[in-house]
């Protein structure tokens, strides 16, 4: 009787444990299923970056420097999740907590250095959408220009010159002191312009303007056209923000380049080059058109990416209270092995995204 009565137990323990078997084996297909519709995801997006690259003008820019060390915390985060995993394998509870609350906090740091490089690059005039590459609205040049002190303010891609030397902080500053009295557009009103002539004088379409009453008019003393009162709003806030010919800040071929069809750009004299030659000029008006999409696939590669990191952040909260809970143990640990798999493979994600932007972008 006590044999038959073992045999039972037996057959319930083993017919338990292929159970818990099967119930793991099921949770980890629906961590791998989830992790191949991110792949497949990403591939289509990486795939889609490489295709519009083809025929169209390219900005390449340095990757921030928050990114790479968003990079670092991550790696880190992932080892201190191997050693969450095995102190539960061993029964190290106390070190399965400490390790696995140390991956959160590292997954913390990433999410804050990603959200840091967003600064980096919209400080650096690299935003995630309706941004172009050249800029065409307020362009200097087309319809306004300025004079100061009796010279002429010149543009040199993101460079502000005067008589062909770049403007001191100075006088950099009280050009867009000036300029800043034009960054309000009145539908029917002239601009009401303060200090105007002994510094400053602007002049539209090669002509000087002149102020009645503290209203800036043409010469023959008309207001000016409400689409170039808007244009010289325009140029306002591109002085306001230092930027010359591009969105993008700093010197073109040193701090970003522009590629079309694969081949990098110069620009002289405010045109665009290839191999030393100026494009046509329908060349140049389709540079002026496009629209910066490499940084618009910058943003949205990696923010997706952001997106997971962040809900999977959540799960992880769960598994650190479950942790201090007294959940998890040596037998009982399918929740963190799940939790470590995805959150590795997120990490990897992570480092072939950033080769890709590195080596691609």
């Amino acid at each position: 009787m006590s044999e038959e009565l073992e045999t039972k137990n037996f057959s319930r323990e083993l017919k338990e444990k292929e159970n818990k078997a099967q119930l793991e084996k099921a949770k980890q297909n629906i961590v791998y299923v989830s992790m191949f519709s991110v792949v497949m995801l990403f591939a289509g997006l990486t795939s889609a970056y490489i295709v519009s690259m083809g025929d169209t003008f390219w900005l390449k820019f340095t990757l921030p420097t928050p990114f790479w060390i968003s990079t670092v915390l991550i790696l880190l985060s992932s080892i201190a999740f191997v050693f969450a995993v095995s102190s539960s394998k061993k029964g190290q509870l106390a070190k399965m907590k400490i390790a696995v609350s140390i991956a959160f906090i590292l997954g913390l740091g990433f999410v804050y250095y990603q959200f840091k490089g967003y600064g980096v690059l919209i400080d650096n005039g690299i935003h995630p959408a309706n941004n172009a590459i050249i800029v065409t609205d307020g362009r200097y040049g087309d319809y306004f220009e300025v004079k100061y002190k009796g010279d002429f303010i010149e543009i040199d891609g993101n460079k502000f010159l005067l008589k062909g030397e770049k403007m001191t902080k100075n006088q950099l500053e009280a050009y867009q002191a000036f300029m800043s009295q034009f960054l309000v557009v009145d539908e029917k009103e002239s601009f009401v312009v303060n200090h105007y002539g002994k510094d400053f004088v602007l002049y539209y379409k090669n002509t000087p303007l002149r102020i009645e009453g503290n209203a800036l008019v043409n010469i023959d003393s008309t207001n000016l056209k409400y689409t170039d009162r808007v244009r010289l709003k325009d140029l306002a806030i591109n002085v306001k923000d230092l930027r010359g010919d591009f969105y993008a800040k700093g010197e073109m071929g040193k701090d970003f380049h522009v590629y079309y069809k694969g081949k990098q750009l110069e620009y002289k004299d405010r045109n665009l080059q290839m191999n030393g030659k100026v494009l046509k000029n329908y060349m140049q008006m389709k540079a002026m058109e496009s629209a910066d999409t490499a940084s618009s696939y910058l943003y949205l590669i990696t923010f997706l990416h952001l997106i997971h990191i962040i809900f999977t952040l959540f799960y992880v909260v769960r598994l650190v209270i479950s942790s201090f809970a007294g959940v998890i143990s040596a037998d009982n640990n399918i929740k963190m092995r799940m939790g470590a798999s995805f959150w590795h493979f997120l990490g990897l994600l992570w480092l072939y995204l950033l080769l890709f932007l590195l080596f691609i972008h």
